[in-house]
């Protein structure tokens, strides 16, 4: 993972280098929007993949794959930020 941008209260966007189960580089990128006394937090990933990994993607539903993982994820940011926010 490569962090090459961020602005605070805004954005970060990281470059992801995958190796295994397959080589790939994807760019995932967390947008940060104010809602009243909240904050609103989108994940996006994004990348070119080849005719095979395209293929894989559709045949293990790749997106349903990440969700998980997505909602894991910020659920943790979550936890963290309110748990700082705290002290």
């Amino acid at each position: 993972m490569t962090l090459t941008e961020s602005r605070p209260n805004e954005l970060v966007k990281i470059n992801v280098d995958i190796v295994k189960p397959m080589e790939g580089s994807s760019t995932t990128e967390f947008a940060f929007k104010p809602e009243g006394d909240q904050t609103a937090v989108t994940w996006s990933m994004s990348g070119h993949h080849n005719f095979i990994a395209k293929a894989m993607c559709l045949v293990m539903n790749g997106k349903k794959m990440m969700a998980g993982i997505m909602d894991k994820g910020l659920a943790n940011m979550k936890s963290v930020v309110e748990g700082a926010s705290k002290t």
